[in-house]
């Protein structure tokens, strides 16, 4: 069973078996990634690349592989075209910073969504204001899906990028991707997708996409935390100037100029992440290995399974409910705090999270501080699904 191969996911808290369900915020890891890590740490602990001893070697080897399996898992053309971050927040700085800032003027727009993560938005409003550009937001519904009946109004000649999540981590909502990007080119608008919550969960592919930017963070995919790609087309990585300054980013450095090393290391200043990366790319090996439609059909079936039980508590509201979602479930209880229901579901061994899950703008529209937030993995069952539901019945009962 797949549960199984997470050693995490046998911890006891509170004297309970740990059910673990905020997997939206990070996941557990697999016996696979952890043996990745410690291996490079035991037996190939090195810096990588320009060094011709042994283990430098075979550290760069592990590094690259890393590279070479994160491109399969989205389909990237190749690998060159992937750069390794610390997460989806580093990659929407990084070309927000470098690409965007590079082509932006007063008055021009930034488009992105009702629906996304701060890391989706702040660094957009930076460069805002850095610049003199605005920022233009889709707008959502009540089920927590965007509203594109005027997107042909929104992205218009003062448009100059689009960056738009694929699902969100709030409400689970997977967006028409393929359908804004088509529409943002068909007006010459580059755009950038953060996938950090589709990356586990469905099968990505950035050339049917078509995207010009995409990221993914590793700890929501099984993978370490501090790491993560972006994958950029050839020809916007080859185009955009550096955003560190350091070793490895350079072929040659004068006290009077510096020539800039080719993709991706252009952008990888510094010792990098090793372990990290090693650890993403066995993540990805394994997330290839289950299949991404098996897994997508798993969550699925577990998301009508804990639909369906969480419609039973008495006083429990879900809040978004798009035709599309992956399995998320952001609700509240009448009459108690989030934060009361988290602190005493978790006395029985239940993991969620509560607030407002870095996407306030969400919770404003509905009127909201925040919500509980219930996101399962594949390897997730229906019976945590059941302690859940016992456990938000008794933690009523208590304020009954």
């Amino acid at each position: 069973m797949l549960e199984e191969q997470f050693p995490g996911l046998r911890t006891k808290v509170h004297g309970k078996p740990l059910v673990y369900l905020d997997n939206a915020a990070t996941a557990q890891r697999p016996q696979v990634v952890l043996d990745a890590i410690n291996d490079y740490y035991q037996n190939h602990n090195a810096n990588i690349h320009r060094g011709v001893h042994s283990l430098s070697e075979s550290a760069t080897e592990l590094y690259e592989q890393a590279r070479v399996s994160m491109a399969q898992l989205i389909n990237a053309p190749s690998e060159k075209d992937l750069i390794f971050v610390r997460g989806c927040t580093e990659g929407v700085n990084l070309v927000a910073q470098t690409f965007v800032r590079e082509r932006v003027k007063a008055g021009d727009e930034i488009l992105i969504s009702h629906l996304e993560h701060h890391s989706n938005i702040v660094p957009w409003q930076i460069l805002c204001e850095q610049t003199g550009a605005v920022l233009k937001v889709i707008p959502m519904n009540q089920e927590g899906e965007l509203v594109l009946d005027d997107l042909d109004q929104l992205i218009n000649n003062k448009t100059c990028f689009m960056s738009v999540v694929h699902v969100s981590n709030s409400l689970g909502t997977i967006n028409p991707i393929k359908e804004l990007v088509k529409a943002a080119h068909d007006k010459g608008v580059p755009v950038l997708v953060d996938g950090a919550q589709a990356a586990p969960h469905i099968k990505v592919d950035v050339q049917d996409l078509n995207c010009d930017f995409y990221t993914v963070s590793g700890h929501k995919m099984y993978g370490p935390t501090g790491s993560g790609v972006l994958y950029g087309k050839t020809e916007h990585l080859a185009a955009m100037p550096p955003y560190h300054g350091g070793g490895e980013m350079i072929s040659k450095v004068t006290f009077d100029s510096t020539t800039y090393n080719a993709v991706p290391a252009k952008f990888e200043a510094g010792t990098p992440n090793i372990a990290g990366g090693i650890g993403l790319g066995a993540a990805a090996e394994f997330l290839l290995s289950i299949g991404l439609d098996r897994i997508a059909a798993r969550d699925q079936h577990l998301k009508a399974y804990t639909e369906a039980a969480l419609n039973q508590v008495a006083g429990l509201r879900i809040i978004g409910n798009a035709a599309k979602k992956s399995p998320v479930f952001s609700f509240v209880i009448d009459g108690i705090h989030a934060h009361d229901i988290g602190t005493i579901i978790d006395h029985h061994g239940v993991a969620i999270r509560t607030g407002h899950h870095c996407t306030m703008p969400i919770f404003q529209y509905f009127n909201l501080a925040g919500t509980c937030r219930a996101s399962l993995s594949f390897y997730n069952t229906e019976q945590d699904v059941d302690v859940l539901i016992e456990s938000l019945n008794k933690a009523i009962a208590m304020f009954a």
